[in-house]
């Protein structure tokens, strides 16, 4: 477990964000840029394997309102694939006290936000095999996955309340399933 000074300098040690939420310029097309279930990057069928490479990519992602990906400069906005969430969280952090634990998750791009209102986690279930599908809202409309194994140990960190499994994290409530 973290401490809530650790966590903090998570969140504060990261790189300054493109401001592409004030970026508008008119589509440019199409990019031959598809984001797998797996996290990986494939440009023109070839895997994009720099992780610096990858991680610029998805400084400069979002999600608009038309449901579609772009990749978005203040000149140009090029529409690309993405096959499940363009984002996985694959680590995380706890820090705080029992009563109020703060937790910040990391995604596959380096990236750290901290679990509350404005970074929710959310698990919905597939409809055929009831398997949990968690995710947390990032920023500019993506959605990270939660990769299994960090979403077990979010569920060590869970309580039952009533007939539900919740997470307490920052001053939010979340709901990871059925306690039964």
């Amino acid at each position: 477990m973290a401490s809530l000074d650790s966590i903090q300098a998570l969140l504060k040690d990261q790189r300054g964000v493109p401001p592409i939420s004030d970026w508008h310029p008119e589509l440019s097309g199409d990019i031959d840029i598809v984001i797998k279930a797996d996290g990986r990057w494939i440009h023109e069928g070839g895997e994009i394997k720099r992780h610096e490479l990858v991680k610029l990519f998805a400084s400069i992602l979002r999600r608009e309102q038309d449901g579609h990906y772009y990749l978005v400069t203040p000149v140009e906005k090029w529409r690309l694939q993405v096959e499940d969430f363009p984002l996985l969280i694959v680590d995380f952090e706890v820090g705080g006290g029992a009563d109020s634990p703060r937790i910040a998750v990391k995604t596959n791009v380096d990236t750290w936000f901290e679990l509350g209102s404005e970074h929710p986690l959310c698990v919905d279930t597939q409809a055929d095999s009831k398997e949990p599908i968690p995710s947390v809202l990032t920023r500019h409309g993506l959605v990270a996955k939660v990769n299994r194994a960090c979403f077990y140990r979010l569920v060590e960190l869970a309580e039952p309340v009533a007939e539900s499994l919740v997470l307490r994290a920052g001053n939010s409530v979340f709901v990871l399933g059925a306690s039964s």
